[in-house]
């Protein structure tokens, strides 16, 4: 069984191919989570402030400034929104 980490969005782009990018971060903004989403299916999906990632599914974020930012904007989140809250 896999362990369940709680991270929280911190980031959400577009693509040239129609596609959202949602970047799902530890609280320490060690590791993250990528998400894409075609248009159409961000209309039948809730966005959630946080989400339940298994731990073997989290990336490493390579860059120190990186983390900040990360970092920063999870603690943001989390004193502006519950986890389970539509972003």
């Amino acid at each position: 069984m896999t362990d369940e980490v709680r991270c929280w969005l911190v980031e959400r782009t577009y693509t040239d191919r129609d596609l959202i990018v949602l970047i799902y971060a530890t609280p320490d903004g060690e590791r993250k989570y990528r998400k894409e989403l075609s248009a159409s299916m961000l209309g039948r999906t809730t966005v959630t402030a946080a989400t339940a990632v298994d731990a073997d599914d989290l990336e490493p974020v390579e860059d120190a400034e990186t983390r900040e930012r990360y970092a920063m904007e999870v603690d943001r989140v989390r004193d502006s929104h519950e986890p389970d809250e539509a972003i």
